[in-house]
């Protein structure tokens, strides 16, 4: 049996700290050669007997944290006047911690192997320090249990310094253990005990690994003392702990020693583990990141050159991904972004890179001898799985994707130029009419280079209010007069004259312009309303808001402040907005629009039919006007029976319908038939400017001698 090599210990209580210099002992085998274990044949006459020496002796239970007896010498150790007065002391009451784990491990050792410990103790009777060298043996009482037999020298000529040295290491969390010339224990502190798995682990179990170990001894023997962070093994698991070791001697015997200190740094390895992760993987989705795609890339590119395999970059981007957001909220978004991590990672091989860049937009990296034919396979797999249905919190969310493809080495040579090939080919699958595909090719640069300055033109032109308004006539079913307008902007381009909304506003809601642009908009809207309300015409003015406009959180602020600037009456303007824009899911499109119609304001529901949305769900929204969507007044041979369903139940609600895109006069037949209020589209007229919309209000252009059926006017 190896010799026992245990470290200082703690009699516990507040009259009992520190440990001590521990003299060896063979474990279970005294110095006397009795059993470490005292034999209790004949307790009454040994503890007799045990009065009658001059050296303080007590037994100690450690479970109930008191002296359980003590000889007349021990009694005055403790300053006590008698047994039952000392039995009476709760010595556990402001025990440290680190005392009791010590008491548990000498309960422990003296249970295993009748451990037997010679050390240097301070006690605290009264409040005052009492050093003695005291020998440790288990001493079994009479239900069993083990108690501890505490037998005092006479007190210590120690130092304060070696007194002290002696507190600190009992009490210190760092593991210090001293090992002889071949990893065998010959020391430890109660700390380093408390973590080894067994009294007898030598240095080389304790670190697991051969190599580490021979590391760890060979650096001491040349440099005489290293530190190394390794994980170890402990009675908890493996840990990392960051170890130094120092050459020195066995103050016991001079030969050769190791002097070990550990301090457990799992904690803070997990933690640098932790951002190591975070800083090459996106936080939500737990793909990896940008700069992991460019080591991945680096490290890819020599295999791929010596393989001959041919290797490409997928830029997908989730379409209209931002109306998800705006309308149900950056939660639903989230847990939409992470199910199509999800799908993305299954559509492809185990071999393949799936990334997120942020935002809506994703990248995978492919390898294959034929990229093309895998790429096709790929995308394939993509547009299924990324198309199919996803029920976020109660709603059922359909998006596409579009993605931009570029080719190594035929479109670059390294990642940034490979990537920037992919985002050129991204930006013109969208132009082409998003979900779809498109490879690199040459010119898309210029396409690119276009589209970046008409971002600046745009910035430049909001800057100077570059913008200007058309009107579209809503008309009154029944006597064909003008009732109303729908404010639609126009661009006055300094070179390309007048450009039409479709060319610069989804830009402006891809990079955030819109919600500048809409507030313009709405400001010279209300200011047209004054001016004709001014001049005596009796109509309102309807202006559409985009969904970031109406997620905004001073939205109705600034409507209200526009209103007052403009001096318009706010029952007169009319604010449009999409179903889409209502499915968040909390109440603030309620709040919202609760808070607009208290201005005055009346709020229209625009292309009823194209979103999410039911009627059902509509009626606790506070809306005066549903607009029909112009694909039901388009397709009235396939769709006449649900659109005038929608009549009737819009009927029931008390809502103004208004048909939308009515071009022929059939159309507009059916609308009259129908009982709806008011239409547009170009059959009475297109949008025009301002200045023409006044003369039409001011001639009698807007009336029509003929009748339609149904006793609808409509125009020859």
């Amino acid at each position: 049996m190896p010799r026992q090599t245990l470290s200082e210990s703690a009699i516990p209580s507040h009259v009992l700290h520190a440990g001590g210099r521990r003299h060896c002992s063979e474990p279970g085998v005294p110095s006397d050669g009795t059993s470490a274990v005292v034999a209790r044949r004949d307790p009454f006459h040994a503890l007799a007997a045990l009065n009658l020496i001059t050296l303080p002796v007590w037994i100690f239970d450690i479970d109930r944290r008191r002296v359980h007896w003590a000889n007349g010498a021990g009694l005055r150790v403790w300053s006590a006047g008698s047994v039952d007065e000392l039995r009476a002391r709760d010595m556990g009451a402001d025990m440290s911690e680190s005392v009791a784990r010590r008491l548990a491990q000498y309960q422990s050792d003296f249970e295993a192997n009748g451990a037997v410990f010679h050390e240097q103790w301070t006690l605290y009777p009264a409040g005052q320090p009492v050093s003695l060298k005291v020998r440790f043996s288990g001493y079994r009482l009479d239900d069993g249990r083990m108690a501890m037999l505490c037998e005092g020298s006479g007190p210590s000529a120690e130092t304060p310094e070696s007194l002290r040295s002696v507190e600190a290491l009992l009490h210190t969390a760092v593991m210090i253990t001293l090992y002889d010339a071949s990893g065998a224990p010959l020391y430890r502190n109660p700390a380093a005990r408390e973590a080894v798995r067994h009294p007898g682990e030598t240095l080389q179990q304790r670190i697991g690994d051969a190599a580490k170990y021979t590391r760890l001894v060979a650096r001491v023997r040349r440099d005489g003392s290293t530190t190394l962070t390794l994980p170890v093994e402990t009675v908890r698991g493996r840990r990392w702990h960051e170890l130094s070791a120092r050459a020195c001697r066995d103050a016991v015997t001079g030969d050769a020693a190791l002097l070990v200190s550990e301090a457990d740094v799992d904690q803070l390895k997990a933690s640098e583990a932790q951002a190591s992760f975070l800083a090459l993987h996106d936080p939500l989705t737990g793909l990896p990141n940008r700069s992991h795609v460019q080591q991945h890339f680096a490290r890819a590119v020599g295999r791929l050159k010596a393989s001959g395999r041919q290797a490409a970059l997928l830029v997908i981007d989730l379409d209209h991904f931002k109306d998800v957001n705006d309308t149900l909220g950056h939660a639903v978004g989230d847990e939409l972004l992470v199910e199509v991590a999800r799908r993305l990672r299954t559509a492809v091989r185990h071999e393949d890179l799936v990334a997120r860049f942020g935002g809506d937009e994703f990248l995978i990296l492919l390898t294959a001898r034929n990229i093309h034919a895998e790429v096709v396979r790929v995308d394939e797999r993509i547009r299924r799985a990324v198309s199919a249905p996803v029920l976020v919190r109660g709603h059922n969310i359909r998006v596409t994707a579009t993605l931009g493809v570029g080719l190594f080495p035929d479109h670059g040579g390294d990642f940034e130029t490979l990537l920037r090939s992919a985002d050129l080919a991204l930006y013109a699958a969208k132009a082409g009419g998003r979900d779809a595909l498109a490879f690199y090719a040459e010119g898309m640069s210029h396409a690119l280079r276009a589209r970046t300055e008409l971002e600046g033109n745009l910035r430049l032109a909001i800057e100077r209010r570059a913008f200007e308004l058309h009107y579209q006539p809503l008309v009154c079913v029944r006597t064909n007069r003008i009732v109303g307008a729908e404010a639609l902007v126009r661009w006055r381009h300094p070179v390309r004259g007048l450009v039409p909304p479709e060319e610069f506003i989804p830009l402006c809601e891809s990079t955030g312009l819109i919600c500048a642009l809409g507030r313009q908009v709405i400001a010279m809207a209300a200011r047209q309303v004054a001016a004709w309300s001014a001049a005596g015409h009796d109509l309102f003015v309807s202006v559409n808001m985009s969904s970031r406009e109406f997620a905004a959180d001073d939205v109705v602020q600034s409507l209200a402040d526009t209103i007052a600037d403009a001096g318009c009456d706010p029952r007169r303007l009319q604010i449009e907005i999409t179903e889409s824009m209502l499915l968040a899911g909390d109440d603030r499109p309620l709040q919202t629009l609760r808070a607009m119609t208290d201005l005055g304001l009346s709020v229209a529901l625009d292309d009823f039919g194209s979103g999410y949305s039911n009627l059902a769900t509509l009626r606790r929204f506070p809306l005066q006007t549903l607009k029909i969507d112009r694909s039901f007044i388009h397709g009235l041979s396939d769709n006449s029976a649900l659109a005038q369903l929608i009549v009737d139940l819009c009927r029931l609600m008390n809502l103004r319908v208004v048909a939308e895109g009515v071009e022929t006069a059939e159309q507009l037949r059916w609308v009259a038939a129908q009982g709806i209020a008011q239409y547009q589209g170009y059959l009475f007229a297109r949008p025009m400017p301002a200045g023409a919309f006044t003369a039409r209000l001011e001639s009698a252009a807007d009336r029509v001698p003929t009748q339609a059926s149904g006793g609808c006017p409509v125009l020859k």
